[in-house]
């Protein structure tokens, strides 16, 4: 039983710490391609198809973005809201300064390496403790 459990550790040490590695590697390079997002007030304003935003950038142009149901409830009533813009685009918004997705595959990547860390300990307790 004591090897099947060695086996078990050794395999989850390499998965850990492998896709860890990998998934670390994709958000940096997601993190990288995600770009520039500055904060800017934004007026909140009715349309014919639903709520939009505008705002005025760095460079005294006007941005608008429709909003989705989700922002539109985050919102609320609101006349006025911050947001977060992406630098060099007039219509691209979101209501966070970073990229959900990145920070999903970042904390994969936690997980997996933390996954890694246990297995690792686990065979060196293992292994100490056999003498």
């Amino acid at each position: 039983m004591p090897q099947a459990i060695d086996a078990l550790a050794e395999i989850f040490s390499w998965i850990g710490f492998g896709v860890g590695a990998l998934l670390a590697g994709v958000a940096l390079i997601m993190y990288l391609f995600d770009g520039t997002w500055v904060p800017v007030r934004a007026v909140v304003e009715a349309s014919e198809h639903g709520r939009l935003v505008r705002w005025f950038d760095e460079d005294g142009g006007v941005g608008e973005a429709h909003l989705t149901h989700e922002q539109e409830h985050h919102i609320g009533d609101a006349d006025m809201t911050d947001i977060f813009i992406r630098r060099g685009s007039r219509n691209r918004m979101r209501l966070t300064q970073g990229s959900p997705a990145v920070r999903a595959v970042a904390l994969l990547a936690v997980g997996m390496l933390g996954l890694g860390v246990v297995a690792l300990v686990t065979s060196l307790v293992m292994l100490f403790a056999r003498g």
